[in-house]
């Protein structure tokens, strides 16, 4: 199991040509989509108080020098790239602020951030727009908590990651376990009520004791979303390095899965349900936002290495805070992609069986018979139906409880 970082533009490999010659924008671009009408907006910031060795997200420690030209190059981007795509857009239903560290950002700061947002956006009105910003528990401090809800978020989501002081340093996580809850006393108190909980299992040298801790001290805090990632090893960071070298000692995959299993026991009695492979939300508290990225849907992205996807383009903004700044092209891109027909379903089929609903099994039948000429993918999805991996039930195709603990060999081998 590895987690698509939660809330985030799932990171799928461009594979069309780069562009040629000077950097293009989205606006070079934006004639290869097919019409859309994206509900969804992605925003990245950057900036953070430390440099997880786990992270590869793009992210650096802030100086806070150019947090100011940050946020005036995001408000320029807001209204060109709007501007640009005019009446195929929105209204917006759920906007998603991460990074990075958006609480970073100081707090008049933040707020212009939020406000350039609003302004820009053709936004859903108030009832239907889920607006969540990302934040280190150390972060938010009642300025903050006001701030955001000042400006209309009313969904937070905190990196916990883990309730015990070891496991918290082999993570290198930089942020004391009361912050958690005095960061959601905080939130709740300024009016933001719907708080997700980013929690990481299988952490060097932990045991399913620790693990049971873990989630019990999150359940205590009453949140109304939990998204739990078994940790991953992503090529190129600094833990991935330590563990080539030996120095780091990885849980074992049947110790992993246990810790999987057992989440999905616990929080199944503590009233959560499992709707995608790593995310448990309370009934009707599902992160909308993500349910774009794994229903394959169109979303915009603004900021720095920002991902997007408009009808069948995938796009990603140049990933070097500096390039960004000095670019004068909205939304300037350091890849793209327009995917055809075949793998715009390997896509989506690969996604939507991460949720707990499946895909249709007319849809999938059809696709297959249209995209499947090789029979690859056909053979693939028999093998794993015969196997118990893949179970058909009430006309939809979904990861079977087995086939959740092995989701990872099966998915790779269908995008």
């Amino acid at each position: 199991m590895t987690p698509d970082d939660q809330a985030r533009p799932i990171r799928l490999p461009l594979a069309a040509d780069p562009p040629r010659g000077d950097r293009v924008g989205l606006a070079e671009v934006l004639a290869l989509a097919a019409p859309s009408r994206p509900r969804a907006a992605y925003l990245h910031v950057p900036f953070c108080r430390h440099k997880c060795h786990y992270c590869d997200f793009y992210s650096f420690v802030d100086t806070q020098d150019r947090q100011e030209a940050f946020v005036a190059r995001l408000e320029r981007e807001l209204e060109a790239a709007v501007s640009l795509l005019g009446d195929g857009l929105g209204p917006i239903e759920t906007v998603f602020v991460g990074g990075g560290t958006p609480t970073m950002l100081r707090p008049p700061l933040l707020a212009r951030a939020l406000a350039a947002i609003r302004r820009h956006l053709p936004l859903a009105a108030e009832g239907h727009l889920e607006w969540t910003v990302e934040a280190n528990p150390e972060t938010v401090d009642r300025e903050i908590a006001d701030t955001l809800a000042a400006a209309g978020v009313n969904r937070a989501s905190l990196g916990a990651q883990s309730f015990t002081p070891r496991l918290l340093a082999a993570l290198e996580r930089d942020h004391r376990i009361e912050s958690v809850s005095a960061a959601l006393e905080r939130l709740r108190e300024a009016g933001v009520s719907n708080l997700n909980l980013d929690l990481i299992f299988a952490v060097p040298g932990s045991s399913l004791e620790d693990w049971a801790h873990d989630l019990e001290a999150a359940l205590e805090l009453e949140p109304t979303h939990l998204s739990a990632y078994g940790l991953t090893y992503e090529p190129n960071t600094p833990l991935a390095v330590k563990a080539a070298r030996g120095e780091v000692e990885t849980v074992e995959q049947d110790l992993e899965a246990a810790m999987y299993e057992h989440a999905c026991t616990r929080l199944h009695v503590a009233g959560f349900d499992r709707y995608e492979i790593s995310n448990w939300s309370r009934p009707g508290m599902a992160c909308r936002h993500n349910l774009h990225y794994w229903r394959n849907e169109s979303w915009l992205a603004f900021g720095p290495s920002a991902s997007g996807h408009l009808g069948g383009l995938r796009f990603k903004i140049v990933p070097r805070l500096g390039e960004w700044l000095d670019d004068p092209r909205a939304c300037p891109l350091s890849e793209w992609e327009r995917l055809d027909e075949s793998t715009t379903f390997g896509e989506r089929l690969m996604l939507g069986l991460r949720l707990v609903e499946g895909v249709d099994g007319v849809w999938l039948e059809q696709g297959l018979e249209r995209f499947d000429a090789g029979g690859e993918r056909g053979r693939a999805i028999e093998r794993a139906l015969d196997d118990g991996r893949l179970e058909s039930v009430g006309g939809r195709v979904r990861l079977s409880s087995r086939g959740t603990l092995l989701a990872d060999g099966l998915l790779s081998e269908l995008v």
